[in-house]
């Protein structure tokens, strides 16, 4: 079945890097950590934990510093991990069936964690992260394995929580990702990167633009093509252009009918179009509803590059308000109890602030 290394460039990681390496004990043969300039106590935490330690100059180029952390390791598999991501599921046994697949590429689901709104989210996504030896990556940020390998799904599952610390990540990697699309000009996934950073950042406008941008580039094939076109219409409706929103939207309806998360913001939109102007859009009213239901008809199809909460509890929980604003406060208990079930704490505060009072039992 042959070996596996654990290959990593960290750069003052000490918060995170001993959980991250614990957790694939028992799945390498190898951990090679590649220091980039910690200035913290990154180093001596690589060593205490059994790593193989080098240092490497930082050249603006994630790719470069990879391949160099590649160019260490003679396993015949690499396993590629950031310090805050860390294995939650799969054993080297679940890998088996991999490890003899032959030359390819293993892709495992990343569940990206971030806070939005005052509350933490989930993004699954899927990417290459087990390499065969000889395979290195191009692109100086959000680098990809430069190779036609086909890719087989590995039952690993890799938690991410750099984007806990909002807008950190973003002001790191905006000025790579604008460098690196002075190179690449249209380039649909970078303009999709920036798009989603200015947006976190709180920069709505020059969001909205580099949006426009993508939106005209990206092909419909792209599996990122969903979650950036709700984030363009988000931006859209921050950015107060609803009439254009509402527009996308009906374009989209088709394209994106099984995405959880389109419909969640249409949820969302809807509500907020017919306070711009109740009388001229009161016709959308029932749309709110539909569009929920839609969600949590969806949910169990959890798609990659998709907001998880979007197709359960944070739909239920929107249903719950939905219903209670309407009066019909069975149905709004029912969906916070569904959404409290789900661990959603905002649902079971719901559920306490209203126990007792209005709600028929």
């Amino acid at each position: 079945m042959g070996t596996i290394a654990l290959v990593m460039i960290v750069k003052d990681e000490e918060r995170c890097l001993k959980r991250c390496l614990d957790s694939v004990r028992g799945l390498v043969d190898r951990m090679i950590v590649v220091d980039t300039g910690s200035q913290d106590g990154t180093r001596e935490i690589a060593c205490r934990a059994g790593a193989e330690v080098y240092d490497h100059t930082w050249k603006n180029d994630f790719a470069e510093a990879r391949n160099y952390a590649l160019s260490l390791s003679d396993a015949d598999w690499n396993l590629i991990l950031d310090a805050d991501e860390y294995i939650t599921e799969g054993t080297r046994g679940d890998m088996d069936m991999f490890l003899r697949a032959g030359d390819c590429l293993g892709d495992v689901y990343i569940y990206n964690r971030y806070q939005e709104d005052g509350e933490e989210s989930c993004v699954r996504f899927c990417a290459s992260r087990i390499l065969p030896r000889g395979v290195y990556f191009k692109g100086k940020i959000h680098e990809q394995p430069d190779t036609d390998l086909p890719s087989v799904l590995v039952p690993l599952k890799v938690e991410h929580d750099g984007y806990m610390q909002t807008g950190v990540k973003e002001k790191r990697n905006l000025p790579y990702l604008l460098a690196e699309l002075e190179e690449r000009p249209g380039d649909p996934y970078l303009l999709y990167k920036i798009a989603g950073s200015y947006q976190t950042l709180g920069d709505e406008e020059r969001a909205l633009g580099f949006f426009r941008i993508f939106y005209k580039e990206v092909s419909p094939q792209e599996a990122y093509r969903a979650k950036g076109v709700v984030g363009f219409l988000y931006s859209l409706m921050e950015c107060g252009q609803f009439e254009e929103a509402l527009e996308f939207v009906e374009k989209e309806a088709e394209r994106l009918d099984g995405y959880a998360s389109y419909h969640f913001f249409c949820g969302v939109f809807y509500m907020k179009l017919i306070l711009t102007d109740t009388v001229r859009y009161i016709g959308y009213l029932p749309k709110i509803e539909r569009s929920y239901l839609r969600c949590l008809k969806i949910g169990a199809e959890v798609r990659d590059e998709e907001d998880i909460g979007a197709g359960s509890y944070k739909a239920a929980y929107n249903l719950g308000t939905w219903y209670e604003v309407s009066g019909d406060m069975v149905k709004a208990e029912m969906y916070y109890q569904q959404a409290a079930e789900m661990g959603y704490w905002k649902a079971q505060e719901r559920l306490e602030a209203v126990e007792g009072t209005h709600f028929t039992v």
